[in-house]
């Protein structure tokens, strides 16, 4: 509701201010071309995550996927010790951390909210240490390969999309870290 009332407010000021200043030629050309980049850019990310979210496919029926949820099972048993035992919540969470390795947050989400809901069976109303600890993971997701953000810089004329990655992984580790040490410290303090 209150997004509505901003973007609401900032096209009517737009448009005020437009025919106040005679420039109203100005403000509907200008709404057309962002209408027609809107576009643009909405169709070079749909093949790029069309592209990665084919890509998931194809490791999913090569058992690629269930090696990799495997091989995060340790460390995600650490991380969420109450649910370590529930097969089906650990599962779900290593298919979200698998989607966000490959920087594909639009798969991720269904996941990690089909997560949170398998986890908020065992405390109805209550965010748990690792509900909250989920959400942390997921916000600040460690990405191998940032699919959205390369989509995005391809479709504004970067010939190089990719040449960021040594500078994502850097920020998306030291971000997950950070967001892993600040729950565990916060899951302490309120235990106290």
């Amino acid at each position: 509701m209150a997004m509505t009332v901003i973007w609401t407010g900032m096209t009517a000021i737009s448009l005020l201010c437009a025919l106040a200043f005679g420039r109203g030629e100005a403000l509907a050309a200008a709404a057309l071309d962002g209408a027609a980049q809107a576009i643009q850019l909405g169709l070079s990310m749909a093949g790029v995550l069309c592209l990665w979210m084919g890509v998931m496919e194809v490791m999913r029926q090569a058992g690629l996927a269930e090696k990799l949820a495997r091989l995060l099972h340790p460390v995600l048993r650490r991380l969420f010790p109450d649910f370590s035992r529930d097969q089906g919540v650990m599962d779900t969470i290593a298919a979200n951390v698998s989607a966000n390795l490959l920087g594909l947050g639009n798969a991720a989400t269904p996941l990690g909210l089909e997560a949170a809901r398998r986890m908020s069976r065992r405390t109805p109303g209550v965010a748990g240490d690792s509900l909250c600890m989920l959400v942390v993971c997921n916000t600040a997701s460690i990405q191998l390969i940032p699919t959205t953000v390369a989509a995005v810089r391809m479709a504004a004329g970067c010939r190089t999309p990719f040449d960021i990655l040594p500078a994502v992984w850097v920020t998306s580790l030291l971000s997950v870290l950070t967001g892993i040490a600040a729950a565990k410290l916060c899951a302490r303090l309120w235990r106290s």
